[in-house]
């Protein structure tokens, strides 16, 4: 959920996702207020319209043609039109002054949507986390009409959980900012080498600051220009080759300005990780070379003669004088990269050129906001030679889940569809069908052996035991038409836990049945974990990167779904949906002939 008090409008800097973030803020603030509800509806279509939108947004308004795109009515295209014009939205900007500036941390607690947090200000007066917090503890919110005991526990776990994560940031929204500044860095006349570390190059789910390193004669030029950036809010400390800033989405910033020479060690120390660091530097000293952000430097020890110190031109050159092969960014946790680097064992990891296809993708049949035909459209816009539809199944009723009826004519669709195609590409017909408590899935076999494949996922009831989860979860998957597992732990980053979950005993189990497990690119999931899926494939379970794409703007998930696929250590020949058409068939069709005969 958007946070209204949040959105940073910037004039030539605003990205699609911030005026569809601007709009649903308005969404919420009109139904914090009990407006019309048609004109709530006309901003959450609008949003929408925003995200679903894969042609440029900024072009379409400064051309005027924003009305071109459904959804967008006048008075919206001319708020759009305003805030690329000026970098601020006026009707926005008073929306939010009519309330107290913390009401809108509330957005951010799962649960508590505009309705609640209407009722909590008007007959409670509460304005700010603080006050809400004392309100669930003495017994105020459980009081309320509509409420109870049950809310305020939940509220409670919420504000914690968000305390908890204070100064975390999700990979695509550090990402973002990073890019910008990294763009703008690189365009700079006085930077002659310019990349991003820290955890945000080692593509971690979840980081904590940027790292942006610089090559350059004159580093207090690129100090100046840095701390000055349209993005910072404000400047921690500033010097001629060290910066520190706050950008206005909350994240630090920190830059390191070095020359050509020490760039490649800079860069591979302000990458880390820090036990990746103190590999590298443990094996420099077994040559007698003492290894630092800057150089390498000879080390009399006693017991080592110092060797000669080659030229160190890149990243790689630090590496092969260790004695080890280039280790990618992603693998470097100290988690066996080093021995394989050393045994020249290191994988060639998955990209996204490689995939040929994909599955867990929404249309306005249940919660998508795309048809079938804008997906099948956008996915062969992208080169891709197949796309699988999983819309969600019945019980899933807040996602508008299908009932059998209308899954089988979706069926009958694809078919029809399929037959249109003429450059070979293909539609397979699937749902993402709900594992219910006991174990058993949303339909019965007779219709779900009429799909091409079947993604089992949990959408409710999570507080079961973990013994309980995982009787369910491996019942469901031992089910032949279970094609594959998604989102494993049910996981939302920063803002929902997993629910208690043996994943070792489903691993087991997936390998057993032949049941492929999804690494879910949404960047609230990146679900299975990194870092179980070393033991996946020890085990000879098959990885599918899927995006959960509920637009067709969220196929780029795919781009964060190979990143934590190359974190895994996966290969091309671990994700099956690197698979031409051709041969992605028999694998959809394997676990079912498997299992049946």
């Amino acid at each position: 959920m958007a946070r209204p008090g949040r959105i940073a409008c910037r004039l030539m800097s605003m990205t699609k996702d911030e005026v569809g973030a601007v709009l649903e803020g308005i969404t919420q603030l009109l139904e914090l207020k009990g407006e019309n509800p048609f004109k709530i509806r006309a901003y959450q279509n609008a949003a929408r319209a925003i995200e679903s939108y894969s042609g440029n947004l900024e072009s379409a308004a400064r051309e005027g043609r924003l009305r071109e795109i459904p959804g967008i009515g006048q008075a919206i295209a001319e708020k759009i039109g305003e805030l690329y014009a000026t970098g601020r939205l006026a009707y926005y900007e008073e929306l939010k002054a009519e309330f107290p500036a913390g009401i809108f941390e509330m957005f951010e607690l799962m649960g508590l949507g505009p309705k609640k947090i209407r009722a909590l200000y008007d007959r409670l007066g509460i304005t700010s986390l603080e006050a809400l917090e004392a309100a669930c503890k003495d017994g105020r919110v459980a009081g309320l009409a509509g409420f109870g005991e049950k809310t305020a526990e939940n509220i409670l776990h919420s504000i914690e959980q968000r305390r908890s994560v204070a100064g975390s940031f999700l990979l695509s929204v550090a990402l973002a900012a990073a890019e910008t500044i990294y763009e703008d860095l690189r365009g700079h006349p006085d930077v002659s080498q310019v990349a991003i570390g820290g955890s945000t190059r080692r593509r971690k789910e979840v980081v904590h600051d940027l790292d942006f390193v610089v090559a350059s004669k004159h580093p207090a030029a690129i100090a100046s220009f840095f701390t000055t950036h349209p993005l910072v809010e404000s400047v921690i400390m500033s010097g001629a080759t060290k910066s520190s800033v706050r950008l206005k989405n909350g994240l630090q910033a920190d830059l390191r300005v070095v020359t050509n020479a020490q760039y490649p060690f800079a860069l591979n120390y302000f990458t880390g990780s820090k036990e990746h660091n103190i590999g590298l530097r443990s094996r420099a000293l077994q040559h007698g070379w003492s290894l630092n952000e800057y150089r390498l430097s000879p080390v009399e020890n006693g017991r080592v003669k110092p060797e000669p110190i080659p030229e160190i031109v890149q990243e790689s050159d630090l590496y092969r004088a260790l004695g080890l092969d280039f280790v990618e960014p992603e693998l470097r946790e100290d988690l066996g990269e080093f021995a394989a680097a050393e045994a020249h064992e290191l994988p060639k990891l998955v990209e996204l050129e490689n995939l040929r296809g994909t599955f867990h993708c929404h249309t306005t049949a249940s919660d998508g906001h795309a048809s079938l035909e804008e997906m099948a459209d956008a996915a062969r816009e992208l080169g891709l030679q197949y796309l699988g539809i999983a819309d969600h199944s019945k019980s899933s009723f807040q996602a508008h889940g299908l009932d059998e009826a209308r899954l089988l004519a979706q069926v009958e669709e694809i078919r029809r569809l399929n037959a249109t195609f003429d450059d070979g590409f293909r539609l397979f017909a699937g749902v993402e069908c709900d594992i219910l408590k006991d174990g058993s899935l949303d339909f019965p076999d007779s219709v779900l052996s009429r799909l091409d494949y079947v993604v089992a996922s949990v959408h409710s009831v999570f507080n079961l035991s973990e013994a309980e989860m995982t009787k369910r979860i491996v019942r469901a998957i031992s089910n032949p038409n279970v094609t594959m597992l998604g989102h494993l732990t049910g996981r939302l980053l920063l803002s929902r836990s997993s629910y208690a979950l043996d994943i070792p005993a489903v691993i087991d189990a997936a390998a057993k049945t032949g049941t492929l497990i999804e690494l879910n690119g949404s960047p609230q999931r990146l679900d299975m974990d990194w870092r179980w899926w070393p033991l996946a494939k020890k085990k000879g379970v098959r990885c599918v990167i899927n995006p959960d794409a509920h637009s067709t703007a969220s196929f780029r998930y795919l781009w964060f779904g190979v990143a934590e696929a190359r974190k895994g250590w996966l290969t091309r020949a671990d994700v099956v949906n690197c698979l031409p058409l051709g041969k992605i068939e028999a694998v959809l069709a394997a676990k079912r002939k498997r299992l049946q005969h």
